[in-house]
C-alpha cells in the first residue's frame, strides 16, 4: 500500500467513525424540560392549613307532617268509589299527613361555614343554610361537633352570624382579605361541604366582578368558576394568601351541579355586616331617605346630560334625612361620599355601606348643573318602617276650581285635578299636578305603562298646574330640538317615577 492509498483510507475511518458519533448523539439526547411545560405550583400547603378553619354547618327542623310542604311526598292516589283497597289507602295516606295524632317530623339540612375568631368561637355561613332551624350544630374535620347558637342573620346579603363554644375545643380562625384587590384571572380556593362529603377542595379562577343576579338590593357578586355544588354555600373563596375574599351562596345551573358558574359575596360588603351582627345582633345601614331609579339614555338626552350614569331621584320619603330638600325629585346623584355612581343599583351600596348619623356630600345633577349637597344619613332599618307607613288619604285638601275642557297631547288625554278627579281615580290630596284621565292604545304614553288616574307633576323639571300648561311645555321643548319629554308620574298615593316620551 503507498502513501496515497493509506492516507484515503485513514480518511474514510474518521468519517465513518464521526458518522456513528453523530447517530448515538441523535438516538440518545439529554433532555431538559422547558419551564413553561411544568403544571401549576401545587396549592397543598395553603389548602391544608385552611382546612380546619372551614366547617360545615347542620341544621335540623320539626315539620307537621300535614304541613303540604313536602316536595317529594307520594301524591293521595284517586280510587274509584268502593275500591278494595280505599280503605288502607286511606288510613295510611291520614296519617302520612299528620291525621290521626301522627308524629312531627324532623327535616335536616347540610352547608358550609368558617371560624372568623377562634377566642370567642364566631362562625360565619349563609343565612338561607340556618334559616328557621330549629338545632344548629358545627361540624369539624376531625369528626367533632359542636352546638351553635344564632347570634344574627341579614336577609339582604344573606350572611347570618353563629356563635360556638371556644373553650370545647382549639379553634382556627381565618381572616377577611380585601375583594378589591382580586381582579379578573386571579387565583381562587372554594373549601366546603358540598352534597354532604364533607371539606373538599375546589380551585378556579375569579371569572367575573360586580355580577348583579337579582337576588338582593345589594348585589355585587365575584363570579367564580371554582367548582361550587350545593353545601357550599356559606363556605369561604380564598385567595392565594389564605384570605376569605368571598362567601360562597349561589350557582346558576340546570342540574343542581357545578357548571363553572358559582358567585360569592365579596369580603368588602361581608365584612362590614359581620362586624355589625356580632356588635349588635342586627344590622345598621345608613339611609339616604329616596326613592330612585336607572338613567336611561333618553333621560339623560332629556336632562341635558351628556351620558347615562347615576341614579335618578324619583321622590323623597317624607320624614326622611333629606325631606329639607337637601335632594330633589328630578336630581341625578353621580357621586357619594366622594365614591362614583355609575349605575343605579351602586347607590344603595353605598349608602348602605356608611355609618348612621354620618354627614357626607353628595354631587347631584339639578336642572343640567352639577352641584354639592350635604347630608346627614339616617338608619335604613327605620327608613324602611316609615316608608311602609306612607301613605296618601284620597280626598284631603283636593284644589278648587272650575273644570277645564280636556286635552290630548302625546297619546294622552289630560283633565284638571280637581275634586271631581281626585274622587273618580282615589288620588291623595296631597298630590298635585294635571291628572291622566286617558291613555290610547298603542301610544307613546301606552308604551312606557303610563295609565288613566297618574298625574303629572312635572315635565322637563317643570312644575305643571294645568292642561294647557303641559301642551306648552311639550310646545317648547320641541322648538328646542329635543326628541323626548321627562315626565314626573305621581301615583294615586303620591309615589313618583320618571318617563321619557317621544315627541317625534
Amino acid at each position: 500500500m503507498n502513501s496515497t492509498t493509506l492516507l484515503r483510507a485513514m480518511r474514510k475511518a474518521s468519517l465513518a467513525a464521526t458518522t456513528a458519533l453523530m447517530i448515538g448523539a441523535v438516538a440518545a439526547p439529554t433532555f431538559v424540560a422547558p419551564a413553561f411545560a411544568q403544571g401549576p405550583e401545587s396549592v397543598a400547603d395553603l389548602a391544608e392549613g385552611l382546612l380546619g378553619a372551614v366547617v360545615n354547618i347542620s341544621t335540623s327542623q320539626t315539620v307537621k307532617s300535614g304541613d303540604g310542604d313536602n316536595e317529594n311526598a307520594v301524591p293521595v292516589p284517586q280510587l274509584p268509589e268502593g275500591a278494595p283497597f280505599q280503605d288502607f289507602f286511606d288510613d295510611f295516606f291520614k296519617k302520612r299527613d299528620g291525621q290521626d295524632g301522627a308524629a312531627p317530623q324532623k327535616v335536616q339540612s347540610l352547608g358550609s361555614g368558617f371560624i372568623v375568631d377562634a377566642e370567642q368561637g364566631i362562625v360565619v355561613t349563609n343565612n338561607h343554610v340556618i334559616a328557621d332551624a330549629d338545632e344548629i350544630e358545627v361540624n369539624f374535620s376531625d369528626g367533632s361537633k359542636l352546638k351553635a347558637t344564632l347570634i344574627g342573620t341579614d336577609t339582604k346579603t344573606d350572611i347570618a352570624v353563629l356563635k360556638i363554644d371556644p373553650k370545647a375545643k382549639k379553634l382556627t380562625a381565618v381572616k377577611f382579605g380585601d375583594s378589591n384587590k382580586m381582579r379578573i384571572g386571579d387565583w381562587v380556593m372554594a373549601i366546603g361541604n358540598p352534597f354532604g362529603l364533607g371539606g373538599t377542595v375546589t380551585l378556579g379562577i375569579v371569572s367575573a366582578r360586580n355580577r348583579d343576579i337579582n337576588s338582593g338590593p345589594y348585589d355585587d357578586f365575584i363570579q367564580t368558576d371554582a367548582a361550587i355544588n350545593r353545601g357550599n354555600s356559606g363556605g369561604p373563596l380564598f385567595n392565594m394568601y389564605g384570605e376569605v375574599i368571598g362567601i360562597n351562596t349561589a350557582i346558576i345551573s340546570p342540574s343542581g351541579g357545578s357548571i363553572g358558574i358559582g358567585f360569592s359575596i365579596p369580603s368588602e360588603i361581608a365584612a362590614g355586616v359581620v362586624d355589625q351582627l356580632r356588635q349588635f345582633g342586627e344590622t345598621r345601614r345608613g339611609w339616604l331617605g329616596v326613592r330612585i331609579q336607572p338613567v336611561t339614555d333618553d333621560i339623560a338626552e332629556s336632562l341635558g346630560m351628556t351620558s347615562a350614569k347615576g341614579a335618578l331621584v324619583a321622590g323623597i320619603i317624607k320624614g326622611g334625612p333629606v325631606d329639607n330638600g337637601a335632594i330633589q325629585p328630578g336630581d341625578v346623584v353621580i357621586k357619594f361620599d366622594g365614591k362614583d355612581i355609575v349605575e343605579m343599583r351602586d347607590l344603595p351600596r353605598v349608602v348602605a355601606e356608611s355609618p348612621v348619623g354620618k354627614a357626607v356630600d353628595v354631587v347631584v345633577v339639578r336642572k343640567g348643573v352639577e352641584q354639592t349637597v350635604k347630608v346627614t344619613l339616617g338608619r335604613l332599618e327605620d327608613g324602611e318602617k316609615l316608608a311602609e307607613g306612607e301613605t296618601g288619604k284620597p280626598g284631603e285638601g283636593a284644589d278648587k276650581g272650575a273644570e277645564v275642557a280636556a286635552v290630548s297631547v302625546l297619546g294622552m288625554t289630560l283633565g284638571e285635578l280637581n275634586d271631581d278627579t281626585r274622587a273618580k281615580f282615589g288620588i291623595a290630596g296631597d298630590v298635585t299636578g294635571v291628572v291622566v284621565t286617558a291613555v290610547a292604545k298603542d301610544s307613546a304614553a301606552a308604551e312606557r305603562g303610563i295609565v288613566a288616574g297618574e298625574v303629572i307633576t312635572e315635565i322637563g323639571q317643570e312644575e305643571m298646574k294645568s292642561p294647557k300648561q303641559v301642551t306648552d311645555r311639550i310646545a317648547a321643548l320641541k322648538e328646542q330640538g329635543r326628541k323626548n319629554a321627562l315626565l314626573m308620574l305621581a301615583s294615586k298615593t303620591g309615589e313618583l317615577r320618571f318617563v321619557t316620551l317621544r315627541m317625534d
